[in-house]
């Protein structure tokens, strides 16, 4: 296994310098930072199916969450919100808030003063109703005053890190309550429950202009290291300069994803790997050994969705854009499956071989394809056959087609991965 390993990881190599070559060394820095970044995003979905068997589709969701924290965090502070009456209009909404959610609890153990059964499901929907009320009216009023006057909220100014941070921190919040909600259906289920959750937070940040400026987007949103300006300041040429900040990039990029594996390594190599595998190939019986499996869940599905926002996170911080409407499902969830698909479930050495080769494909497909349309196009036109029409279009479209032959070749000839699961059986 380790040979085969070692033999892939060199292969990968190998084709990163041909990227390289091809390409430029411009674009393939570009495209290993992000590779990098979907490196972690893969390993927290590894985290989730391959360590505990839960399916998640609402991968995107949590990148998205990753995107907006680190704008509100790194981006520039707005002087025009700050100075206005919208802090003071949103502190109230606030505490209308959480007068509501104190409401809703309140219903839901209404039982300790004697109200039960349908009465009690009555209170509880009322109380869900007063809440929604009085928080609309605070908030409906504030987002009106604010992207009047203020266009929207800003941020705060700090250091991008740890805007990363708290990426990780509000996609585990959140992944906890969703966890809590749908981690006790079926596989199937959990699948689709998943999927309205993601489209549920894509709607909300994309429509939540006063926060987040929706389809109007905010950019540019500061890096954590220097920028190719910051380089070429110091006399350094333009080609250089890229190369340098790009490189910075990456080597924190690779910091942070080495620390990931380590920690993630060390913990599924001891008790609390070997109780996850227990509870993934088997939970009905690791719940007969005493063991709780739905705060287990609870437990690897959160660890997995801080991954996720980190990684979606680091990706905005490259692009310096967060662009809500720039977020589809087969970029952002059907593209990070295949990662572990065919790198390989339950290894994370296979997620991060999985998440680099298809991201290169992924994205070196479309130009080799306009390459190729365009050398058949010129040769069928001086045969008489006429252009190929609609290049650009169905270049793209081939990325899709190369994605779909890779997934069935991989599921054909290595249908647990190219570096699958090893699991040590004590003889």
């Amino acid at each position: 296994m380790i040979q085969r390993s070692l033999t892939l990881f060199a292969g990968l190599f190998v084709l990163i310098l041909v990227v390289g070559w091809l390409m430029g060394l411009p674009f393939t820095s570009s495209r290993l930072v992000e590779a990098a970044a979907y490196s972690l995003i893969a390993l927290g979905l590894n985290i989730q199916w391959g360590y505990g068997g839960l399916f998640n589709f609402g991968i995107m969701g949590f990148l998205m969450l990753g995107g907006f924290a680190v704008t509100f965090i790194s981006y520039p502070i707005n002087p025009q919100f700050w100075g206005s009456d919208g802090p003071w209009m949103l502190g109230r909404a606030l505490i209308a808030f959480a007068a509501g959610a104190l409401l809703v609890i309140g219903a839901r153990k209404s039982e300790r003063i004697g109200i039960r059964g349908k009465w009690k499901g009555f209170v509880t929907v009322l109380a869900w109703f007063v809440a929604y009320c009085v928080y609309r009216s605070q908030i409906d009023p504030a987002a009106a005053y604010i992207e009047a006057n203020a266009g929207f909220v800003g941020g705060l100014g700090a250091h991008p890190v740890l805007g990363w941070l708290f990426g990780g921190v509000l996609a585990a919040g959140i992944a906890f309550i969703v966890g809590k909600i749908a981690l006790g259906l079926r596989t199937d289920y959990l699948a689709i429950a998943t999927i309205g959750i993601s489209e549920i937070i894509r709607a909300l940040i994309k429509n939540m202009d006063w926060l987040t400026r929706g389809t109007l987007t905010v950019s540019p949103i500061p890096w954590p290291t220097p920028l190719p300006q910051d380089y070429q300041a110091t006399g350094s040429d333009m080609f250089s300069s890229l190369l340098l900040a790009r490189g910075g990039f990456l080597l924190l990029a690779l910091l942070v994803l080495g620390a990931a594996m380590w920690l993630i390594s060390r913990a599924y190599a001891g008790p609390w790997g070997r109780m996850m595998r227990a509870i993934r190939d088997n939970h009905i019986a690791a719940a007969s050994m005493g063991k709780n499996v739905t705060a287990r869940q609870l437990e690897i599905f959160v660890f997995g969705s801080v991954l996720m926002g980190i990684g979606g996170a680091m990706l905005v911080s490259f692009t310096q854009i967060f662009d809500p409407s720039s977020y589809q499902p087969i970029n952002h969830t059907f593209l990070i499956w295949v990662m572990i698909i065919v790198g390989g479930a339950g290894n994370n050495w296979g997620a991060v071989f999985g998440a680099v080769l298809i991201w290169l494909v992924w994205v070196v497909s479309e130009p080799l394809a306009k390459v190729i349309f365009d050398y058949v196009s010129f040769w069928s036109s001086n045969a008489g056959w006429g252009a190929i029409p609609e290049i650009e279009s169905r270049s793209a479209q081939m990325r899709v087609f190369v994605l779909g032959l890779v997934i069935t070749i991989a599921l054909r000839y290595a249908p647990k991965g190219l570096i699958p699961e090893a699991v040590r059986r004590e003889g």
